[in-house]
């Protein structure tokens, strides 16, 4: 079942393919995007290239941990980041 999509629906698509690879996605968004994969053959190869990518560098790294100050030094900038984003 190959429908006719545009370059610039199939953009949004890949775009949110990120995200609902993370299960980041509503109810609504995740049925859409589905849908287009279910219709898109170039589309779902894309999403089955992230999805093993994905997977490969998840294996890759689960049994690794960053350094304890590296780990710090991280969380100290994302509050930094934090603050200033609450104060704009």
């Amino acid at each position: 079942m190959s429908h006719e999509h545009s370059s610039d629906d199939c953009a949004d698509f890949l775009e949110r393919i990120v995200y609902f690879l993370d299960n980041e996605l509503d109810e609504a968004d995740c049925s859409a995007v589905q849908h287009h994969l279910d219709e898109c053959g170039p589309c779902l190869e894309r999403y089955d290239l992230q999805r093993t990518v994905k997977a490969v560098v998840h294996r890759s790294c689960a049994s690794e941990h960053a350094p304890s100050d590296l780990r710090q030094r991280v969380m100290v900038q994302i509050r930094a980041v934090q603050v200033r984003i609450t104060d704009t």
